[in-house]
């Protein structure tokens, strides 16, 4: 949208006995169970069942579940659980996109003053484009995308960016999902001509939002990588239409794309053609 210029405690259930627990009662359990052996090296179930409160047996049975999915580990030998290697792959992800925020935030800026339009940073999450970052340009009209908003896939610039990384196969996934809802008479209605444009965005690394999403504003963005060569973001200049033509979307298309290269450099990504297979 436009708008013109004019500003956890962390929860302790691991320490609260379960009785009194959520309607959710067998997640709270496991969630509990998570942060006990979070905070030690190594405890016997024993232990464990006395922190959290709960029998022996149901500890045990929660364990077991946990350890199907690789969430908690075993050690017969010492009779003790530990956290497993699950848990840390999904932290892992999360300070992933803290250091994908961290880091791109200059980054973002440095495009904003060269622009002189608004920079946005989105991730994909279940066939959606949501925003997870905006450096604001200091023009009186601007873009602005609240973080946490999410939006459609085929109808943004950093939503066919991030569909340009997948698979044909994927974005159909992506389409039967959420189907292709109409925004404006410029968006994208017709599977063939986005899988068209997609075939584009590959060949040139950079993708367009022509009034398709929303009337009188544009954009264009370009995707970030990962160390495998995987689009796990996307950056976008977004403005008005007003000073975002045809001619001015070709010139600012390059410069994302710059940045997005820049980006991915800096969180020791690679692009997908250089990616060297483990």
């Amino acid at each position: 949208m436009a708008r013109a210029a004019g500003p956890r405690k962390r929860s302790d259930a691991a320490s609260q006995p379960l009785a009194s627990a959520t309607p959710s009662k067998g997640l709270d359990r496991s969630l509990s169970l998570l942060e006990i052996l979070a905070d030690v090296d190594g405890i016997s179930l024993s232990d464990i069942a006395l922190r959290a409160g709960v029998p022996a047996s149901t500890a045990h049975r929660i364990l077991m579940t946990l350890e199907a999915h690789r969430f908690v580990s075993h050690d017969d030998e010492r009779g003790v659980w530990f956290i497993g290697v699950r848990a840390f792959e999904i932290g892992n992800a999360f300070l992933r996109h803290r250091k994908l925020v961290d880091i791109g935030r200059s980054i973002m800026r440095a495009l904003m003053e060269q622009s002189g339009e608004s920079i946005n940073l989105a991730i994909e999450d279940t066939g959606e484009a949501v925003y997870v970052s905006q450096v604001e340009s200091h023009q009186s009209v601007r873009a602005f995308h609240r973080a946490g908003s999410r939006g459609p896939m085929h109808a943004l610039a950093v939503g066919k960016a991030l569909l340009s990384a997948m698979s044909d196969a994927d974005v159909r996934r992506v389409l039967e999902q959420h189907g292709m809802e109409t925004f404006s008479d410029r968006t994208i209605r017709d599977p063939k001509r986005l899988f068209d444009e997609v075939k584009t965005i590959r060949s040139r690394g950079w993708a367009t939002n022509n009034e398709e999403h929303e009337a009188g504003m544009c954009a264009v963005a370009a995707p970030i990588f990962n160390e495998y060569g995987e689009a796990i973001a996307a950056i976008s200049i977004t403005g008005p239409a007003s000073r975002m033509g045809p001619d001015r979307l070709g010139e600012l298309g390059p410069m994302v794309k710059r940045a997005a290269a820049e980006i991915t450099s800096s969180i020791g990504g690679v692009h997908p053609g250089t990616a060297i297979a483990s």
